[in-house]
Formats: structure tokens, C-alpha cells, sequence
């Protein structure tokens, strides 16, 4: 780590003419400078594992879930560095429309502000997230292709944290991110749903709004996706992972009391509350219909549950199969 370089990036970032509201080129300076890359000095044994792992992950759930999809081109073993160059180009392209709207009195303070903010949300995510799917959402070109990415010290530090087997661990992991993969490449709508929901409720707060509908919507969709996900990885994963859920949730719901904070500032228990809506929705229907049934989800954007619908799913069995 180099803190002394990333407080200088941070502090360089009100620099100039001010002009955008946040210095994305500091904040990957400063996020990097304030975080171990971690090794990523693979074995030949590790890396057919991680291939060997997306591979089987895909056709395990091609079978169970009955969809039809591939994984991405993109396929990434990162170090934690890797994986914040990746999410600066992530961060930059959703915060893209709040950039060039909002007016601030003190443009180059608010500058540093921003700047200092987003590298150590990144340099926090970067030294915990374990893998990603990314749908490229809001992206430029329709050409370019979803990624998907482990970050090898971060499975290697919390396997050794959880005292659990790695390569076991390792295979986990891969199961839940290419469960992602599926359901966005089982439903081509899927990106632009999200990207449209996301884009209004921006430029609503852009304009000094909030757009309670837009952010609503996103949230129900995205609780579709993680419970989804959630169920085809519990019905796919060909071993037992009980052990593997329970340490790793223990292990989300402990840390220092900084960690603790960091995780309800960035609204991570939102995103477990998520899971846990979308599984228990879809785990009823699994049960009731089978698993293969629970894809319909993905037919189409008047498939996704309602919210009432997800708290009652037999009102969406009935208007599906209607």
C-alpha cells in the first residue's frame, strides 16, 4: 500500500478547473494506493480449477435451471487492484448522469470530496468482494461484453478467515457469480429494464428529486435477481454448502466496528435482505412448480414478481400461468 499517494491523488483532485464533479483517474490512484493488490501468482493446478469451476457451474445449471446461455467472453482472475480499475469504469458510467447535471457552489472542494468518498468505497469493496458478475450496465456500445471476475486473494483470505477448504470455496463462488450470468444471458431484456429503472431515478436525483417509483422498481427487480440466483446455486452446487453459507454469513454480520459501518453506509444489508426475499419467493415456487418453472421469470419484463408478489407467490403462479 501507499497511503502517503493516496491522500496526495485525493488532495490533487481540486486541482484545475473542477470541471466534473468527481476525479476518476484519482480515485483509482488513490483506491489502489490505499489497498494490497494481494497475490495473484497462480499455480497451473489453480487456474484449470477456476476454468474447470466456471465450466461445470455452467453446465450444472443449464441442467437444473433449463435455461439457455453461455457465460461471458470476459473472464477474469484479478487481484484486488485489477478488480478496482474495473470498477472505477463501473462507478464512472452509473454516476455519469448525476456528474453533469448537479451544480455545486464550491465545485473544487466538492471535488476532493467526491473524489475521496468513491476511493474508499472502492478500496473497501476491493479488499472484500469475492467475485462479480458485471452486465455492464449504462455501458456505451451494445458491442461490449459482460464481464466476470474473481478476485483471488480475497477467496484465499476468506477461506483461510473461515477455515474452510479452498478449492472448495473457490467452486462456491463460481457457482453463484455464473448463476448471474445466466439470468441475464437467459433474458436479453433483462440490462435494459435495469439500465432504464436506473437511469430515471438518477436524473431525477440529478435534478434535485426522487423518483420513489424508479428505485422501487429497481429494488423488486433486483430481489428477483438475487433470489433467483440464490435458488438455482442451492439446487445446482454439486456438494454440500451449508457450513460454507453459515460461516460466510457470520462472517458478513462480524468485522471491526469500522467494517460494520462501511457495510450499513454502503447498504449491504439491503442487498442480503434481497437475497433472502427473492430466495424464499422462489424456493415456493421451486417447491410448488419445479425449478425449471421458476425460469418463466425471465420470459419476459411483465414476468418479473411484483412487490406484493413476491411476499405471496401463489398471485404470481396464477398470473403467469394465466
Amino acid at each position: 500500500m501507499d497511503l502517503f499517494r493516496s491522500v496526495r491523488a485525493v488532495a490533487n483532485a481540486g486541482d484545475g478547473d473542477g470541471s466534473g464533479r468527481i476525479d476518476w483517474d484519482a480515485v483509482g490512484t488513490a483506491a489502489k494506493g490505499a489497498t494490497d493488490p494481494g497475490g495473484l501468482d497462480l499455480s497451473d493446478a489453480e487456474r484449470e480449477g477456476y476454468a474447470a469451476d466456471v465450466r461445470d457451474a455452467r453446465e450444472r445449471l443449464r441442467s437444473v435451471g433449463g435455461l439457455d446461455f453461455d457465460v461471458p467472453e470476459t473472464i477474469e482472475v484479478q487481484n484486488r487492484h485489477h478488480w478496482i480499475d474495473a470498477n472505477v469504469a463501473t462507478f464512472r458510467r452509473v454516476m455519469r448522469p448525476i456528474e453533469t447535471e448537479v451544480s455545486v457552489a464550491f465545485p473544487n472542494a466538492t471535488r476532493v470530496v467526491n473524489t475521496g468518498s468513491m476511493a474508499l468505497v472502492l478500496s473497501f469493496l476491493g479488499s472484500h468482494v469475492l467475485g462479480q458478475y458485471d452486465p455492464l450496465l449504462l455501458a456505451e456500445g451494445d458491442d461490449e461484453a459482460h464481464g466476470l471476475y474473481f478476485v483471488h486473494p480475497n477467496i484465499v483470505a476468506a477461506a483461510a478467515d473461515l477455515d474452510v477448504d479452498y478449492p472448495r470455496f473457490r467452486r462456491w463462488i463460481a457457482f453463484h457469480e455464473v448463476t448471474h450470468a445466466a439470468e441475464f444471458g437467459a433474458a436479453p431484456w433483462l440490462s435494459e429494464h435495469l439500465e432504464s429503472r436506473l437511469e430515471d431515478g438518477l436524473e431525477t436525483l440529478a435534478s434535485g428529486g426522487f423518483d420513489r417509483e424508479a428505485f422501487h422498481d429497481l429494488d423488486v427487480a433486483m430481489t428477483a435477481v438475487e433470489g433467483y440466483a440464490e435458488l438455482l446455486m442451492d439446487r445446482a452446487f454439486d456438494a454440500e454448502y451449508a457450513d460454507l453459507r453459515a460461516k460466510l454469513d457470520a462472517r458478513r454480520r462480524g468485522g471491526s466496528p469500522l467494517t460494520r459501518l462501511m457495510r450499513r453506509l454502503l447498504g449491504l444489508g439491503l442487498k442480503r435482505r434481497q437475497y433472502e426475499r427473492g430466495a424464499s419467493f422462489f424456493e415456493t415456487v421451486a417447491d410448488r412448480r419445479g425449478v425449471a418453472a421458476a425460469a418463466a421469470v425471465w420470459d419476459r419484463p411483465e414476468n418479473l414478481p411484483t412487490d406484493e408478489e413476491l411476499d405471496t407467490p401463489a398471485r404470481w403462479l396464477a398470473r403467469v400461468d394465466s
